[in-house]
């Protein structure tokens, strides 16, 4: 089973049926904050959908090595969720989609999480390029991805349609010796501080 800890408070997980109403109730107490970026939310009627349906369907991804849906667990409590959308083996990348319940954002704790998922992604499966999409509008969303040091590729005009309207997509990407010229930059500034 997949486990991750991001610090001593978060720590990243596979969610059992048994987690069906725990991340039910997240769902539905942030159905307003989530509908606005992601057009599934109003598909999720019960905490059955999840036990039966969902968390089954993220469980055999797993285990058919084509990425994963994560809880993201912050003292003890499922908070949001974070995902390898799927894995592609022969090009070795991969995308990052996450969420978060509206009062535990601004905390860092999505930064953290994909900080920590880049790490496994590209040390421990060994992959080449992670992508992450977010709507154009979705501000918060994109902080991410320019925080993190990914490139932006480009811009799909209505790609998606949400609510009624379209959103135009953009495309940030980040390579392993991209993200490892980035940790050998810290490493090093870390290294002056301590001089």
């Amino acid at each position: 089973m997949f486990k991750l800890k991001v610090s001593e408070r978060i720590s990243l997980g596979l969610l059992q049926p048994h987690h069906a109403e725990e991340v039910y109730s997240l769902v539905d107490a942030n159905r307003e904050h989530l509908n606005e970026w992601l057009g599934w939310v109003h598909n999720i009627k019960s905490e059955d959908d999840y036990r039966e349906t969902i968390i089954p369907m993220w469980l055999k991804q797993f285990a058919d090595n084509d990425g994963f849906n994560a809880g993201i667990v912050y003292e003890g409590k499922v908070v949001g969720m974070i995902s390898l959308h799927f894995i592609n083996w022969k090009t070795k990348h991969t995308s990052i989609g996450y969420y978060l319940s509206k009062q535990y954002e601004g905390k860092g704790i999505i930064s953290m999480c994909v900080r920590a998922l880049l790490d496994y992604a590209f040390h421990d499966l060994e992959l080449n390029k992670v992508e992450i999409q977010c709507a154009e509008a979705n501000t918060r969303s994109r902080k991410i991805p320019e925080h993190l040091g990914f490139k932006q590729e480009g811009i799909h005009r209505d790609a998606e349609f949400i609510n009624g309207h379209y959103n135009d997509i953009v495309t940030y990407s980040l390579l392993r010796k991209e993200w490892q010229e980035n940790q050998n930059k810290k490493d090093e500034r870390r290294l002056q501080r301590t001089k």
